[in-house]
């Protein structure tokens, strides 16, 4: 299974999204710091939840971190969040 499908799964299973959105900007990257050959090392995700609403912003980047497992937000180089109720 890919990073993209896991790190999808796991947000779909802890915030029951109306909007998910994993985008791969791997490429983008190439050339830069954490590039892996192949992709998935740099990833902006977009998530509409509701379970969001009254959190604030570093709440809401602590509970993705915290859906997603230390083991595979410390395998991803860069991880861009765009997240709202």
């Amino acid at each position: 299974m890919s990073k993209s499908d896991q790190i999808e799964d796991r947000l779909r299973a802890a915030f029951d999204p109306s909007e998910l959105t994993v985008r791969d900007d791997s490429e983008r990257h190439r050339g830069h710091s954490g590039y892996q050959e192949g992709g998935e090392s740099h990833y902006h995700v977009i998530i509409r939840s509701k379970a969001f609403e009254g959190q604030s912003r570093i709440s809401r980047h602590r509970a993705v971190h915290a859906a997603l497992g230390q083991e595979l937000v410390a395998s991803i180089h860069a991880l861009s969040l765009d997240l709202a109720p």
